[in-house]
């Protein structure tokens, strides 16, 4: 929990991740590429006393994870979100078998999402259903750029996911994450376009749309389908350091999304390993819109205290000390007839 003010903030970070990308478990080039471009992200959005050295971060570890997270970032409560990239990682890219591991010690601290990938089918299919019940699953990340065969990226509406989509409504998976914002080398930027998002959402109204990174660079096309798809949210990951780097753009990224969806729809993520959560914590709950951004209304407390964890905490039930919830508005959509 962080205190700042006479305010406590319950912290829940919507997108962690366990990842192992040293060079005995690299299949490929790509897999150099892929964890290369993320600690270019890591380098030049983080403050320079947050810079990690390469070799730590090709692999951190449940004990530093849990050091990162809950002992020095505030932390109350984590939610896994794992990348497979099965086409560039021996054994995969995040940890299942070390995630869940951690998740099961500390079922207090982590929640553990899995994965899927609708090109595998009907074999995918009987997998995700026993997923579904060892792991206890609410929820899943999906990476619709992630290389399959011949084949470089999938649509959320392609008839095989949506049997999937099915399955974990079936199953009690009510949240969907799904990468939808920056284009990681050699992944293909236009396998994470958010224009599928859309259908989707329409066509399975009782999931919880998350579309992690809100869509960046497409923040404009982003929040059009999301003020008009009550069950989209944003997630914040990759637009956080930015508080940092490049305030005033952080600040049109979190006034449009305040604009477009409301306070109740969007959660906070460190992206870790991508950065640490107490930095980013602290500069949030510091941070304002600058005074001559004036089509942008001031952040309140109350809207801080949602976006940095009572809204995932509600959408994962995920129990809230009394006295820290704070009640949710009415959502108008926002008209252009």
């Amino acid at each position: 929990m962080y205190s700042k003010d006479g305010e406590n903030y319950f912290i829940v970070d919507a997108h962690v991740a366990l990842w192992d990308a040293r060079p005995e478990n690299q299949r490929n080039i790509h897999g150099k590429q892929f964890i290369d471009c993320f600690y270019d992200y890591h380098r030049n959005l983080s403050p320079e006393e947050e810079g990690w050295s390469y070799e730590e971060y090709l692999y951190q570890g449940g004990e530093r994870l849990m050091k990162d997270l809950f002992d020095d970032g505030y932390v109350d409560h984590a939610i896994f979100q794992p990348a497979h990239l099965g086409a560039f990682y021996h054994n995969g890219f995040g940890q299942t078998e070390e995630a869940f591991a951690l998740t099961s010690k500390h079922p207090d601290k982590l929640t553990y999402n899995h994965f899927w990938d609708p090109r595998r089918e009907q074999q995918g299919l009987d997998e995700l259903k026993r997923d579904a019940e060892r792991f206890g699953l609410k929820g899943v990340k999906l990476y619709t750029a992630e290389w399959y065969g011949d084949s470089r990226g999938w649509r959320l509406n392609d008839p095989w996911n949506y049997r999937y989509l099915e399955t974990a409504q079936e199953l009690g998976i009510r949240n969907i994450h799904i990468h939808k914002g920056p284009t990681i080398r050699p992944l293909d930027r236009d396998a994470f376009d958010v224009a599928d998002v859309d259908h989707a959402a329409t066509d399975f109204p009782e999931l919880n749309f998350v579309i992690e990174h809100c869509g960046l660079p497409r923040l404009e096309d982003f929040c059009w389908i999301a003020t008009q798809e009550p069950n989209v949210h944003a997630g914040l990951a990759v637009a956080m350091p930015f508080i940092h780097t490049r305030p005033r753009y952080f600040a049109q990224i979190i006034g449009e999304l305040l604009y477009w969806l409301n306070e109740d729809r969007i959660q906070f993520s460190s992206d870790y390993a991508l950065w640490t959560p107490r930095w980013l914590i602290e500069r949030f709950v510091d941070f304002q819109i600058p005074a001559d951004m004036t089509e942008y209304a001031p952040l309140t407390v109350a809207q801080k205290k949602k976006i940095l964890g009572l809204n995932a905490a509600h959408m994962y039930d995920i129990p809230v000390p009394a006295g820290l919830d704070v009640a949710p508005v009415e959502q108008e959509a926002v008209s252009v007839a």
